[in-house]
């Protein structure tokens, strides 16, 4: 499925062979995001990212770079998260080496031209900005705040527009000679090609990269004993909620059996709460569920948007449904989920995108890879006690966090509903 080598600076590099196509990922995945900053410091993994794209010694503007792969069709993007950075670039095969320099030129020759910086610096306040003013994208960072608070992994990862005006040139380049090393670095290649080469090309390009001493992850803390309430009031015709329990990293193997109770919970339109909270009662357009693994952490989350004079029965449907959960998953409910699971997943691997990042992201974040294959198998091997034992351990009345946006009051009231 996968070749993996190891240069001699540490730099990791991953391929994987899909002959039926004639596309080729390259994705580049780096130990910089939020986790990694001080207070201080906050965004400052997701500058650098903006940065990378405005310019190189050999291509001096952001024009330079973009158009270099879609004059050839291709597409490149990157993107900030908690715990990694990506720089990915999809081409047609016979582009493989073109796609190649450019990656490399934008991780090792980026010129961090102050009059980009703060032109940046702008648009970034700008993305800021849109973020807080869409109710659905603030609570979902409240959320975080709630789950989390007053450390790295309860921080939006483009920072504050405080700590984005104070970053400066030289706070940048100190976090970029940290972390952006090739010990701190993932180069997960999928497509038409083979691993000989690949690995030929990035032993050219990148073996006299000097390998350096990154930041590791702040730890996430966990001392909640109590329900957590957030209440961030607007004037908006929704009230948006989110629903949070510290749930599990991606270390932990019961993640597995929290990914199913989270399908039965709220993926999907043949959810419970789908089902109860839209189809039955009508409260809500959209509601559903998620789950984020994390290095230490993870957290399983319900987001819904209702009517505000509907935000006492919307919360007292989704704690139901979680109690429910805590004490009956049907055979056939474990069964629509395993296959949902297995099929979604397997859905991804047609692309090299996906594959590439499949790879690459748990390389990066675990130092080993499971396969599709050995996944498939984990998910057929759970049984209804697994899901059983997973929401008793983690569904408790003193992990309940909530977070609200919109025209609601009584908190105290809202406070003592968080009851399981």
């Amino acid at each position: 499925m996968y070749q993996k080598s190891v240069l001699e600076n540490r730099l990791r590099v991953i391929t994987t062979s899909m002959p039926y196509t004639r596309a080729v990922c390259i994705t580049i995945f780096l130990g910089a995001g939020s986790r990694y900053e001080g207070v201080e410091e906050a965004g400052v993994s997701h500058f650098i990212e903006h940065l990378c794209f405005k310019g190189t010694k050999r291509r001096a503007t952001s024009k330079e770079i973009s158009e270099a792969i879609e004059g050839v069709g291709g597409m490149l993007n990157g993107g900030t998260d908690k715990e990694f950075t990506i720089y990915w670039c999809k081409v047609a095969r016979p582009h493989f080496l073109l796609a190649l320099d450019l990656m490399v030129d934008m991780l090792r020759n980026s010129k961090f031209d102050a009059h980009d910086m703060e032109r940046e610096r702008q648009i970034i306040i700008e993305e800021l900005n849109e973020s807080m003013d869409s109710p659905h994208h603030r609570v979902n960072m409240l959320i975080d705040e709630v789950v989390w608070p007053d450390q790295p992994l309860g921080r939006d990862v483009a920072g504050s527009k405080e700590t984005v005006n104070s970053l400066s040139r030289e706070t940048l380049l100190e976090c970029l000679s940290r972390q952006y090393v090739p010990n701190n670095t993932v180069i997960s290649v999928a497509g038409d090609i083979g691993h000989d080469e690949v690995l030929s090309s990035i032993s050219e390009a990148l073996s006299d990269w000097a390998r350096g001493s990154p930041q590791p992850p702040y730890p996430a803390e966990d001392n909640q004993e109590a329900p957590r309430l957030r209440i961030e009031k607007r004037d908006t015709e929704q009230a948006h909620l989110c629903l949070a329990i510290r749930g599990l990293s991606i270390l932990d193997h019961d993640r597995f059996n929290l990914d199913l109770l989270n399908v039965v919970l709220g993926e999907g339109m043949s959810s419970r709460l789908f089902l109860e909270i839209r189809e039955r009662r009508g409260l809500a357009y959209d509601i559903h569920s998620y789950v984020d693994h994390f290095l230490d952490s993870g957290a399983v989350a319900i987001y819904a948007g209702v009517d505000p004079k509907h935000i006492d029965t919307t919360i007292e449907c989704i704690l139901n449904e979680l109690c429910l959960l805590k004490e009956d998953v049907s055979e056939a409910e474990l069964s629509k989920a395993k296959e949902l699971a297995k099929g979604r997943l397997l859905l991804r691997m047609e692309d090299s995108m996906s594959v590439a990042g499949w790879m690459g992201g748990q390389e990066l974040l675990t130092g080993s890879i499971r396969t599709v294959d050995e996944v498939v198998s984990i998910i057929d091997a759970i049984t209804l006690q697994d899901l059983k034992r997973v929401a008793a351990q983690l569904f408790l009345t003193e992990k309940l966090n909530l977070a609200i946006v919109g025209p609601i009051a009584g908190e105290d009231r809202l406070f003592r509903s968080l009851q399981l």
